[in-house]
């Protein structure tokens, strides 16, 4: 309630209605240490109903975490680490960045499947150095949302027993009592989806939620829901109960009444030293791990070569050379060229890397035959069939990287990217290094029509804060896509391939060289430059016809290749200066999508050939010259921007 009153702004009426539920789990059931946050063992806890951050940062300074009172009175301010959800990287135990509701609940059946796939790779008998629980807070909120269905149906189908959801019960939400918009029974959906429930649990009798919480102890064949029924806003006179302990400030006055009723007669951020010292975790936590450790070192002697690659993993490190089968790849593909669509060139790439990372963790939704996303010999433990899942294959996916241990890559068609685009979001706004796999990338994917055939979304995703996106045009500049990719460990990466085949192109060693600066010069000009064209996946050989023809005409013609215009931006102003000269003004950006990126690169006298409205329904290659994608119509637009100066 202090720290919401002082910051005029927040949700008291979550963290008040679920402070019992809080104190049993963090004091007598999660095993976690404040001293280290990231302590591999650890239990995950995700707050997925996000509002109700002050629940998580009281727990998280109470029990003994690096999170001062200054904090907590500085909640929702410009630099606190008390943020209005909790955003991961900025507070030390917060394991996943919450808010867009659901998203949470997702994550953590990625954690739980991170860890039982870390625990089937790396325990041995004797040694469970991997052994740990999975503990989320959901809403109805959350419940409503689409992805909990879609995640909690493959929870329950993974069998992931040491997941434990806790159902925060309280039938409010921002618009009111939610039994007008959300009558389902929740507990027999779960038990649908083959998860255990534990119904009817008080959220307010903290020995009844301890006891449901020893339930699941020893669980491991099933999910558990524990569905406690709360009041928002408990001990608040006028509000509990009311959607008005929602997301609001209770008042002065309705805050010292609630101080009455809770019979808690301190100041605003005043705890008696007595409860802080029973809150405290850290002797608890320290012991715990420590004596992980102590097994951890056992381990270590009796498999030297699974605990350096645990350890590796853990902190983030990628093998030695691990890149050399991908660099291998290109130089052949460059030495012996050959026509190939790029998801049958991504795929040649997974197979390569997945040679040398053993953390490798893909899958797809519902089309690994389309997204051959799926590399030879990949054991089953490693590739998972997500279903028709999109959302929550990304979010929980997400979770993975959130635990650690695993690297993912996972697949769909580019228009059904939009499915997963929150979650796209998070991972970029969170920094994971997950990797988007997205085929089927233009209207050349023909007559399945203008539902399948992707416009926007090129847009969408390179308008995208921290998110590299790539499209390349042949097997070459995959690999040197992948490559990237895989060695970015600070943000996301965003593949894009075709399902056509694509040609082959000609490069000599510099123009091999700088397809990692995310555009390059692929055709030199004849004789004087005078107009650029700049062009990404299948559509390079169009330029490269263009330029051919206006060479012939007597037009000195660039072709750049730039599958990556977030890499090319990011390149010394001198590389990009080089590539483009400015002052060389006639540009054609050629694309089979949506324009509006280009024109950053093109200016006011470029033109670009692309795709702004939605598709046809007919074969590939009559689509792609009926939205306007050929050589004729390239030549035209360079024809029209050297007109267009005088």
């Amino acid at each position: 309630m202090d720290a919401v009153q002082a910051a005029a702004s927040g949700h008291p009426g979550a963290p008040m209605g679920l402070a019992d539920v809080g104190e049993a789990l963090w004091c007598d059931h999660l095993q976690h240490n404040p001293a280290d946050p990231k302590w591999a063992n650890r239990d995950r806890f995700v707050l997925s109903n996000g509002h109700g951050s002050m629940l998580l940062y009281s727990l998280l300074h109470l029990t003994g975490y690096d999170l001062p009172m200054s904090e907590l009175k500085d909640f929702r301010q410009l630099g606190s680490r008390t943020a209005g959800h909790p955003e991961y990287g900025e507070c030390p135990g917060v394991e996943t960045t919450t808010g867009p509701l659901g998203q949470g609940f997702a994550n953590a059946v990625g954690m739980a499947l991170a860890e039982r796939s870390s625990a089937e790779a790396f325990n041995r008998p004797g040694f469970d150095i991997v052994d740990h629980k999975t503990y989320v807070i959901v809403g109805d909120g959350c419940l409503m949302e689409g992805i909990s269905h879609e995640a909690a149906s493959l929870a329950g189908t993974l069998q992931l027993g040491k997941l434990v959801c806790l159902y925060d019960d309280n039938g409010i939400s921002i618009d009111g009592e939610v039994e007008g918009w959300f009558a389902e029974d929740v507990p027999a959906r779960f038990e649908a989806y083959g998860w255990r429930v534990i119904r009817n649990v008080d959220g307010h009798d903290g020995d009844a939620v301890s006891a449901a919480l020893l339930q699941t102890r020893n669980a491991t064949d099933k999910p558990t829901l524990i569905c406690c029924r709360t009041v928002i806003g408990y001990g608040s006179p006028a509000k509990a109960g009311t959607a008005g302990a929602h997301g609001a400030a209770l008042g002065d006055a309705e805050i010292e009444a609630t101080r009455r009723q809770l019979n808690w007669g301190h100041a605003p951020f005043e705890i008696p030293q007595h409860i802080s010292e029973a809150w405290d975790q850290r002797a608890r936590g320290a012991t715990a791990q420590q004596q992980w450790e102590a097994s951890f070192a056992d381990y270590a002697a009796a498999h030297p070569e699974l605990a350096a690659e645990f350890t590796r993993r853990h902190e983030h490190r990628l093998p030695a050379n691990w890149a050399q089968p991908l660099q291998q790849l290109a130089a052949d593909a460059q030495a012996n060229p050959a026509p190939l669509a790029t998801r049958q060139a991504s795929q040649k790439c997974i197979t390569a890397a997945a040679q040398t990372l053993p953390e490798l963790f893909g899958g797809s939704a519902d089309l690994t035959g389309s997204n051959l996303t799926r590399w030879d010999d990949a054991p089953d433990a490693q590739y998972m069939n997500f279903g028709v899942r999109e959302f929550a294959m990304t979010a929980i996916t997400n979770g993975m990287l959130l635990h650690g241990g695993w690297r993912t890559q996972t697949g769909t068609f580019l228009v059904f990217m939009e499915y997963a685009r929150n979650a796209v979001r998070l991972a970029a706004l969170m920094g994971l290094p997950n990797i988007f796999v997205y085929t089927h990338d233009s209207v050349a994917v023909g007559e399945d029509g203008p539902t399948h055939q992707p416009v926007e979304q090129l847009v969408n995703l390179r308008s995208t804060p921290n998110l590299s996106t790539w499209r390349p045009c042949d097997l070459v500049e995959s690999a040197v896509a992948w490559e990237a990719s895989i060695n970015r460990l600070d943000g996301p990466s965003a593949l894009i391939f075709t399902r056509q085949k694509t040609t082959p192109q000609a490069r000599d060693a510099q123009a091999f060289a700088n397809i990692a600066c995310g555009g390059y010069v692929l055709r030199e000009e004849v004789g004087k430059l005078q107009v650029i064209i700049i062009a990404t996946g299948s559509e390079v050989q169009l330029a490269i016809d263009a330029a051919i023809q206006l060479t012939d005409q007597g037009v000195g013609a660039r072709v750049v290749s730039m599958p990556s215009t977030d890499v090319f931006l990011a390149q010394p102003a001198a590389y990009r200066e080089a590539v483009l000269p400015s002052g060389i003004a006639a540009r054609v950006a050629v694309e089979a999508a949506h324009s509006e990126s280009w024109y950053r690169f093109v200016g006011l006298q470029g033109e670009v050939v692309g795709i702004d409205r939605f598709g046809v329904c007919a074969p590939g290659d009559i689509a792609m010259a009926e939205m306007g994608m050929t050589v004729a119509n390239v030549v035209a637009a360079a024809q029209l921007s050297l007109e267009n100066l005088g």
